[in-house]
C-alpha cells in the first residue's frame, strides 16, 4: 500500500519505524479495509514532528480518525485540541491502557479519567522496572521521556522493598521529575519495606523533604512491615510531621536545599527590615535563618514562664516551614532545650551560636556534665554519614533523657510540665500502665530545638506495623503538636498497654488552638480493655474528633480487663464532644448500653453509629439502647448492626424501621430471618412500605431465601408511601428462578404506578445465581431497566452450606 512509502519522522531510530507501521497496517486491517482518510491519517501520524501545529487546527471529524495512531507523547499534547474540536480522548487511552497494562484495574467503573489512570500507573511501572517501554510503538517516542512526562499527572505513588523508587527519584538527572511529583502527588505509600542502608536512607531524606515539605503530599502510608527498621520507621514519621534537622542532611547533591536557602534569606530580609538595630554576620546560606532562630528562642524563653499549654504554639502553620514558632513552641516547654541536644547532634541548629538568659542557667549546670559527654563522644563520629545517626539520636533524646535522669522537673515551664501533658482533671491515662511508667511518662513532651519545622501531612495511616513502646513514645511525641494532622489511621499495630501512649500524644494536640484532627481509626487484633472503656478514654483525650472508629478481633485474657488497671477511664466525665460518626467492632463482647450511654449523651451531633460483633446480654439491653438514641441523638442518620443476633428482637427491629429520622439501616449478619414467621416478614414490609424517611435498607447475609426475596417487592406497591432507593440483598441464597419471580413483581408494581418509583440500587453479591445462568440473565437484564443492579460472579459451590434451612 501506499502507505509504506511515507518516511517516518518519529525520531525513534533506523529500525523503529518499521514495527510502528506494522502496528498501524495492522490495527487497521483488523477494522477492514483502508479508506483514504485512514491512510492519511496514518501517513500524518508518522509525520508529527513536522505537521503538529497543522494538526491540531484539523477539524473534529478528522481528527477523530487520527488520535488513535498518535504515540503516548502526541496524545497527551492533542488533549487541548480534542477539546476544542469537541472530541474525547478518553476512549483511545482506555485502549490503550488495555493494550499495554493487559489488566483490568480494580473500580474500573468509577474511573473517571483513563488518561490520568494510565500515565500515573504508568508511571510506577517504568520506576519500578515492571514495563518496558519498547514492548510498544506507543510508548517509544524520541521526545517522550517516561517518568519526566508522566510525573505531572502522578497524584498517588507507592514505594517499596528496598526503596529503589526512591533512590531513582532522588537521583540528580531526575530533578526535573521530582520537582513535577512536588507539585502534582497527594498521596505517598510505603509497602513491604525491608532494611535499608545509609545511602537508600539519604536518598529517602532527600524524596520525602522535597515532597512534603516542599512539596503537596498530604497523606502517607505504610503497609505490611513486619518486621520494621525502627531508624527508617521514624524518619518517614518525623519528617512526615515536618521536623528534621538543617545541615548536611539537607543538602542536596552536595549542596544546601535551594528552597530552604530562599526560605532562610527571605526570613533574614524580613527580620532586618524589622529590626535593622541589631547587627547580622553573614557570610553562610542560612546564617539568616539561623539569628532569627536564635532571636525566637531568646524571646519564647521570656513569653513562656507566664504562657498557658500550647500559647506560644498556637501560631504554627502547616502551610510552611516554620522555624522560628517551632523552637518558640519547644523553648515553652524545656528550658535551655538547645542545650540537651547540642550535645546529641553532629551539626545542630544554630545552638553554637545560642546564649541561655541568667533566669535558665541554673538547669543549665545540671545538665553540663552528661550534656559534655554526649557532645565528645558524638565529634569523634561526624562523617559523612552522620546525619542518619543524627536522625536517630534526634528522635530519641527524650526517652534517653528520661532513662538517665538527665531532664530535670525544674526545667519544665508551669503549665507544659509532664503531669499535664499525660493527664487531666479527669485524671492521667498513663498513670496505671507500664508501657508509659516506664520512661518516667514524658511522652507528651518532644525535643525540637535541633530540629527545623516545616509543613507537615494531613493523614498518616500504618497498617501492619508492630510499634514498639519506644516507637510509640517517639509517636506520642510527634503527635503531641502535629496541628496539620485531620486523619489518623492506626491498624494491627500490636499497641496493647502502648495505647495510653499515643493518648498521651492526642491529649497534648488537643490543646492547640489550631488542632485539625478530626479523625482516629484504631483496630487491632487484641484488645487491651473493653472496647467501651477505649472509646470514653478516646473521647475523654479529645472531644474535637468527629469520626472515631475502634475495632478488635480477639479480646486479650492475659491482659486483664483495663478498666481496674486505669480507673480514670471508666471514671472520666465525656465533655460534650462534636463526634458525627462512631464504629465499634467488639471481640464479642456483651453490649452493656450502661457504658455507652455517657458517650451518646457527649454526642449530640452524632450522625452515624455502627455496631458490630457485639453480643446482647439480655433482651432489654436493645431497647434500652433505642430509648437512648431517640433521647440523646436526634440527628442520627445512619444505624448498622452487624454480626448481631437480632433474630429474638422482632419487636425492637420494628421499632427501628418505624423511626421518621433514620435514613439508612443495616442488618447485616444479624440472624434477621432465621426464625421469622410470615406474620413478622408482613409487618417488616407493611412498616417500610409507611415510612417515608427511610432511603436505604440493608440486608445482607439474613437467610432471606427466594420467597421472602419475592415478598419484599411489595415494599413498591401502589397503595406505598415508601421513599426507599437502595435495597442490599446480598448473600441470601437467592436463586435465579427467585430473582427472576422478584423482577416480575416489581415491573407490575411500577406499571401500577405509572412508572414512578424511586428505587435506583440493587445489590446482589454472593448470591446463587450460577445455577441457572440463562434464567439468571434474564432476570438481571429486566431488573437493569428498571434500577441500577451491583453483582458478582460468585461461585456458589465453593460456599459453606450454612444457609440450608432456607433450602
Amino acid at each position: 500500500m501506499a502507505a509504506s512509502s511515507f518516511p517516518s519522522q518519529n525520531g525513534g531510530g533506523a529500525a523503529r519505524p518499521r514495527p510502528k507501521m506494522a502496528a498501524q497496517r495492522g490495527a487497521m486491517a483488523a477494522e477492514g479495509p483502508s479508506s483514504l482518510l485512514a491512510l492519511s491519517a496514518a501517513a500524518v501520524s508518522r509525520s508529527m514532528a513536522a505537521l503538529e501545529p497543522d494538526v491540531w487546527a484539523l477539524p473534529g471529524h478528522l481528527l477523530r480518525g487520527l488520535l488513535p495512531l498518535l504515540s503516548v507523547f502526541r496524545l497527551e499534547r492533542a488533549e487541548a485540541a480534542a477539546r476544542r474540536a469537541g472530541l474525547s480522548t478518553q476512549p483511545v487511552w482506555r485502549k490503550l491502557w488495555d493494550d499495554v497494562m493487559k489488566t483490568r484495574p480494580p473500580n474500573s467503573e468509577n474511573i473517571t479519567c483513563w488518561r490520568k489512570k494510565f500515565l500515573e500507573t504508568f508511571f510506577s511501572n517504568v520506576l519500578h522496572g515492571v514495563l518496558d517501554v519498547s514492548s510498544d510503538w506507543r510508548l517509544n517516542d524520541r521526545h517522550f521521556s517516561p517518568l519526566l512526562h508522566s510525573s505531572p499527572h502522578v497524584t498517588q505513588l507507592t514505594l517499596c522493598n528496598m526503596l529503589q523508587g526512591a533512590v531513582e527519584l532522588a537521583a540528580e538527572h531526575n530533578q526535573k521529575v521530582l520537582e513535577n511529583l512536588a507539585s502534582s502527588l497527594r498521596i505517598l505509600k510505603f509497602q513491604h519495606l525491608l532494611s535499608s542502608d545509609q545511602s537508600i536512607r539519604r536518598s529517602l531524606v532527600l524524596l520525602l523533604h522535597r515532597l512534603i515539605h516542599h512539596g503537596s503530599v498530604s497523606q502517607v502510608s505504610v503497609y505490611s512491615w513486619p518486621v520494621p527498621d525502627t531508624v527508617l520507621l521514624v524518619l518517614i514519621l518525623s519528617m512526615s510531621a515536618g521536623f528534621w534537622r538543617s545541615g548536611n542532611a539537607l543538602a542536596y547533591h552536595s549542596s544546601p536545599c535551594g528552597l530552604c536557602r530562599e526560605e532562610g534569606n527571605n526570613e533574614s530580609q524580613k527580620s532586618t527590615r524589622e529590626q535593622p538595630e541589631r547587627e547580622w554576620s553573614g557570610g553562610e546560606n542560612l546564617k539568616g535563618s539561623c539569628r532569627a532562630l536564635k532571636e525566637a528562642d531568646v524571646q519564647a524563653e521570656v513569653n513562656g514562664r507566664g504562657a498557658g499549654p500550647g500559647q506560644n504554639s498556637g501560631q504554627l502553620s502547616p502551610e510552611r516551614p516554620l522555624q522560628n514558632q517551632a523552637c518558640e513552641e519547644a523553648s515553652s516547654k524545656v528550658s535551655c532545650d538547645h542545650t540537651i541536644v547540642q550535645g546529641g547532634s553532629s551539626r545542630p541548629c544554630c545552638s553554637e551560636q545560642l546564649s541561655c538568659r541568667p533566669v535558665l542557667r541554673k538547669s543549665r549546670r545540671r545538665l553540663k556534665s552528661a550534656v559534655g559527654k554526649k557532645r565528645r563522644c558524638l565529634r569523634r563520629s561526624r562523617g559523612p554519614c552522620a546525619d542518619l545517626d543524627d536522625l536517630f539520636d534526634f528522635v530519641f533524646t527524650v526517652a534517653r533523657e528520661d532513662n538517665s535522669g538527665l531532664l530535670d522537673k525544674n526545667s519544665i515551664t508551669d503549665g507544659e510540665n509532664t503531669g499535664n501533658w499525660t493527664s487531666s482533671s479527669t485524671g492521667s491515662l498513663c498513670s496505671g500502665n507500664a508501657g508509659c511508667k516506664k520512661r518516667g511518662g514524658s511522652a507528651g513532651i518532644f525535643s525540637m530545638k535541633a530540629a527545623h519545622r516545616f509543613r507537615s501531612v494531613s493523614t498518616l495511616e500504618l497498617f501492619s506495623i508492630p510499634l514498639t513502646g519506644d516507637t510509640c513514645r517517639t509517636l506520642s511525641n510527634l503527635l503531641s503538636s502535629w496541628v496539620s494532622l485531620e486523619n489518623l489511621v492506626l491498624s494491627y499495630n500490636g499497641l496493647g498497654a502502648n495505647i495510653f501512649c499515643i493518648l498521651s500524644g492526642l491529649r497534648a494536640l488537643s490543646r492547640h488552638p489550631d488542632c485539625h484532627l478530626h479523625v482516629v481509626r484504631v483496630s487491632d487484633v487484641f484488645s487491651h480493655m473493653p472496647c467501651m472503656e477505649l472509646v470514653r478514654c478516646i473521647l475523654s483525650a479529645f472531644p474535637q474528633l468527629h469520626t472515631l472508629s475502634v475495632s478488635f478481633d480477639l479480646k486479650n485474657q492475659l491482659e486483664g480487663n483495663g478498666p481496674e488497671e486505669n480507673p480514670s477511664c471508666s471514671d472520666a466525665e465525656i465533655p460534650e464532644s462534636c463526634l458525627e460518626q462512631l464504629e465499634i467492632r467488639f471481640p464479642r463482647e456483651h453490649l452493656h448500653t450502661t457504658l455507652l450511654l455517657p458517650v451518646l449523651k457527649a454526642s449530640k451531633s452524632l450522625q452515624q453509629l455502627s455496631l458490630d460483633s457485639a453480643t446482647l446480654p439480655s433482651s432489654q439491653e436493645l431497647g434500652l439502647l433505642l430509648q437512648a438514641l431517640k433521647e440523646c441523638n436526634p440527628s442520627l442518620k445512619k444505624l448498622s448492626f452487624h454480626d448481631v443476633n437480632l433474630a429474638d428482637h422482632q419487636k425492637e427491629v420494628l421499632l427501628l424501621l418505624q423511626d421518621p429520622i433514620l435514613q439508612e439501616i443495616t442488618f447485616s449478619f444479624c440472624r434477621l430471618f432465621e426464625s421469622c414467621t410470615t406474620e413478622f416478614l408482613t409487618e417488616i414490609i407493611n412498616t417500610v412500605k409507611r415510612n417515608s424517611s427511610l432511603k436505604s435498607l440493608r440486608l445482607p447475609g439474613n437467610r432471606l431465601g427466594n420467597h421472602r426475596l419475592v415478598a419484599l417487592a411489595d415494599i413498591f406497591s401502589e397503595d406505598s408511601s415508601s421513599s426507599l432507593c437502595q435495597l442490599d440483598v446480598s448473600s441470601n441464597c437467592i436463586k435465579p428462578d427467585g430473582l427472576l419471580e422478584f423482577t416480575k413483581k416489581l415491573e407490575g408494581h411500577i406499571q401500577q404506578r405509572g412508572g414512578r418509583i424511586q428505587f435506583t440500587h440493587l445489590r446482589l453479591f454472593q448470591n446463587w445465581l450460577d445455577q441457572d445462568a440463562e434464567t439468571a440473565q434474564e432476570a438481571l437484564r429486566r431488573l437493569k431497566a428498571v434500577c441500577s443492579v451491583v453483582n458478582d460472579s460468585w461461585d456458589s459451590s465453593q460456599a459453606f452450606a450454612d444457609y440450608i434451612s432456607v433450602m
